[in-house]
């Protein structure tokens, strides 16, 4: 996404395009590694060290709020932030965090009918376990 994307984005959630929020949504946009609030903090301060953390925060829960970032709980860990883009569902490592996207499945309409009288928002899964470079060492101990 551009800058001229990322502000229009910012503009349709009725956001005010500050320097700092805009720094902090490119940042999301550039990596996709789901960074902690800290790491975007030191990221953005490192170019603009006018922001503050506080400042960082807040934009985030503002951007969160306004569905262009998703905040992903790990559970005994910082949570992670995700610039939302396409559906997709996550996988946690439970060894060493790490957050990784997956391909994006639609819930079947017979979940939705367990929810009774609620109104489903969204839908999220998040499969826990073991990545890719965490599973070899399980197996040899």
């Amino acid at each position: 996404m551009g800058a001229e994307a990322i502000k229009k984005s910012l503009k349709a959630s009725g956001l005010r395009c500050t320097p700092q929020r805009y720094a902090v949504m490119a940042f999301l946009m550039e990596h996709n590694s789901h960074p902690t609030a800290a790491e975007i903090f030191e990221a953005v301060n490192r170019v603009d060290p006018r922001s503050s953390r506080a400042t960082t925060y807040k934009n985030l829960r503002d951007l969160v709020e306004a569905g262009l970032v998703r905040e992903v709980a790990v559970e005994g860990r910082a949570a992670r932030f995700d610039a939302k883009g396409m559906p997709h569902h996550h996988f946690i490592c439970d060894r060493c965090g790490n957050v990784e996207d997956i391909e994006w499945y639609a819930v079947s309409k017979p979940v939705s009918g367990l929810l009774g009288k609620r109104t489903l928002r969204e839908c999220e899964l998040i499969f826990r376990g073991l990545c890719t470079k965490c599973a070899p060492r399980q197996a040899s101990r």
